[in-house]
């Protein structure tokens, strides 16, 4: 069961992570704000997968071209997630925004049964609960427009690829054990995605490398929450489905908006309220599955 343990504490380390990419996308725009999860997580990753090497004793597996080739996919759906959710939350409400972020495990249930996996009935019936109580909750925020709902579904689409692709990616290298994989996994994407966003910004925006040096205070801490908070995803996509893990991951809309009570003041009304009631029992019928 080692695979709530990490599922949770992911949620918890990305609601931060999130907060501080929020913040910076006030000062560094959409894509210099994505650039920071993984620019400044890699050394993290990096640092994570020489603990892994060092406690196992085992030298991290050789990626071959279909790992490579899963891993890439889920780096390029996770940078175009990461940018939409940023802009979303620029429009919405840090803990609305959350809401409708976290959409995708019925998208990756559907897509998961391609890898084989066949959640039970109390499972499936717990995604789709959970899923409800999320919408209920991102819907209690009085959303105007059209606008931001596409983006964060569009969003959650993106996470939910990357999720299917990361779990396809570590279980096709093959590695002695599932954190060695996990972490093995997890600087293999990120070394990807920052050469594929870099090439981007210093060809499209020259100027938001140098901005996100400027900014590395607020940008160390947001990498270091963003490699954390991925490594413990992976370990829990290394041990079970993306689409248990993903729908446990929805406790991260209590967490969001704890922390946005917290810190802005900002109470949740009587339906978001019911909605995260309603995800606490989605993921009590998942569990029990």
């Amino acid at each position: 069961m080692l695979w709530i343990a990490a599922t949770i504490t992911a949620a918890a380390a990305q609601t931060g992570r999130n907060l501080a990419q929020a913040g910076l996308t006030l000062r560094l725009g959409t894509l210099g704000a994505t650039q920071v999860r993984f620019l400044y997580g890699l050394p993290f990753a990096l640092l994570f997968l020489a603990l892994a090497a060092l406690a196992t004793g085992q030298a991290p597996p050789l990626p071959g071209p279909r790992a490579l080739g899963w891993l890439a996919l889920g780096g390029v759906a996770q940078i175009a997630a990461t940018a939409l959710m940023l802009a979303t939350m620029a429009r919405r409400g840090f803990a609305v925004s959350t809401a409708w972020l976290k959409t995708e495990p019925v998208l990756i249930a559907l897509a998961g049964l391609a890898l084989g996996e066949h959640p039970s009935v109390p499972q499936a019936a717990g995604i789709v609960i959970a899923t409800i109580g999320v919408i209920l909750s991102g819907r209690a925020g009085g959303q105007r427009g059209i606008g931001p709902v596409l983006t964060g579904l569009a969003a959650a689409a993106g996470f939910g690829i990357s999720a299917i692709a990361f779990r396809a990616g570590i279980l096709a290298l093959g590695a002695p054990g599932p954190f060695l994989g996990a972490m093995t996994g997890l600087a293999i994407a990120l070394t990807i995605q920052v050469g594929l966003l870099a090439l981007w910004l210093s060809h499209f925006r020259p100027g938001a490398m140098a901005a996100t040096r400027g900014e590395w205070r607020g940008s160390v801490a947001a990498g270091f929450l963003g490699a954390f908070g991925s490594a413990m995803w992976f370990f829990a996509f290394a041990l079970t489905s993306a689409a248990a893990v993903r729908t446990l991951g929805l406790v991260e809309v209590i967490f969001a908006a704890l922390l946005a009570r917290a810190l802005y003041g900002q109470r949740p009304p009587g339906r978001a309220l019911l909605g995260m009631a309603v995800i606490v029992a989605g993921v009590g019928l998942l569990l029990a599955g």
